[in-house]
């Protein structure tokens, strides 16, 4: 049982004690000497394993016996009780190359709805919307005919694309 305390000498009444004034305008001043944190801010931590009339009591709410129940249990990421994990039970298949660059792709027959003489560039393409991604390089293929002379400048070409381009009259330019 705990031992109950109290607050100054026995038959002392609380009449004596000093209590701070409070404002006269209604309004409650701030000091030092009253600061509190608002209402239900703080709550206690619960203290398990302190009895079994403490509801936590015992097993401290871990249940009984095995690995989660021990101290220092941590479980690492995917694991699954001892099974096989899902990420090494699906395959693993192809390749993976981190230096690989992604192109969007234009074809030289699309390039046809552009006029005689006009200089093709990424913005160009971008604008009428042969390309979706903005941030992605744009290479050439030679798929389909060019029937008007271009000046084309993209970040790269195929071989069949260079020759279709000047056969066409027109110039191609590697753009950095």
């Amino acid at each position: 049982m705990a031992k109950k305390v109290q607050s100054g000498p026995r038959g002392a009444s609380k009449r004596g004690q000093h209590k701070p004034a409070a404002p006269a305008s209604g309004a409650r001043s701030f000091t030092l000497a009253n600061l509190q944190p608002p209402a239900g801010s703080r709550k206690r931590k619960v203290r398990v394993g302190r009895g079994i009339g403490s509801k936590l009591g015992k097993t401290a709410g871990s249940g009984n016996k095995g690995q989660k129940s021990r101290r220092g249990y941590s479980r690492r990421r995917g694991f699954e009780g001892g099974q096989m994990p899902l990420h090494r039970r699906m395959p693993k298949r192809g390749f993976h190359n981190p230096f690989g660059v992604s192109y969007s792709v234009v074809n030289l027959e699309e390039l046809n709805v552009f006029p005689a003489g006009e200089t093709v560039t990424p913005e160009l393409l971008r604008a009428h919307g042969f390309v979706r991604r903005p941030a992605d390089p744009i290479k050439v293929l030679g798929d389909g005919e060019l029937k008007s002379k271009l000046a084309i400048h993209a970040h790269a070409f195929s071989a069949s694309a260079k020759e279709k381009i000047t056969k066409a009259g027109g110039t191609f330019e590697i753009v950095a």
